[in-house]
């Protein structure tokens, strides 16, 4: 298959800020592409396909246990927006990171492929 992997992109007026994040609090490694522009390795990913009136695409994060998340990350500075929400397929809740970029974070209920 030609598919090797899936690059995402997050664009943010916070664009230092960012990265270090995504390094320093998510712990993600990553790679220097020279110019001081990281790139991070992602967790194990998959992807969905739902129903929609308009194209759109959607990145979430997922975790094991999301209250354990919450209180890990927002001891290291990570804001969320309200409260974890029931959604029924998992508990949901919006990460705001660095230049207001939300990103949704959930324990999910349904299958997954990883």
């Amino acid at each position: 298959m030609a598919i090797t992997g899936v690059h995402a992109l997050l664009y943010s007026s916070q664009p230092e800020e960012l990265r270090a994040l995504l390094a320093d609090v998510f712990g993600w490694d990553n790679v220097d592409d020279g110019q001081g522009w990281l790139i991070f390795a992602l967790p194990p990913a998959e992807i969905g396909v739902h129903p929609g009136d308009a194209p759109a695409h959607q990145l979430s994060f997922m975790c094991d246990d999301l209250d354990a998340t919450i209180a890990e990350l927002g001891a290291k500075g990570v804001e969320f927006t309200g409260e974890p929400v029931d959604e029924g397929w998992g508990i949901v809740v919006t990460m705001v990171l660095p230049g207001e970029v939300d990103v949704m974070l959930y324990q999910p209920r349904h299958a997954t492929a990883i």
